[in-house]
């Protein structure tokens, strides 16, 4: 569920399609995001989720989706 929830919220962020975003999917290699691509993201995946604000710390560890599914599920 998190998942594909998450993937929906990638594929609109970045203008891809969701069936084409595994948990390996990278985002500066695959799908050419900055730094600012990838807050900009996880502002979105905060109100999403419902998670509050994310810290520091873990947006700059963020580099593929499954660091995401992974980190939103210990929070969940």
């Amino acid at each position: 569920m998190v998942f594909e929830k998450l993937a929906n919220l990638i594929a609109e962020h970045f203008s891809v399609d969701a069936e084409d975003i595994t948990m390996d999917t990278h985002f500066i290699n695959d799908l050419n995001a900055d730094s600012i691509d990838v807050v900009d993201l996880m502002l979105e995946v905060e109100d999403e989720f419902d998670l509050g604000e994310i810290e520091e710390d873990v947006l700059e560890n963020v580099r593929t989706v499954g660091d995401v599914v992974n980190y939103i599920s210990d929070r969940l």
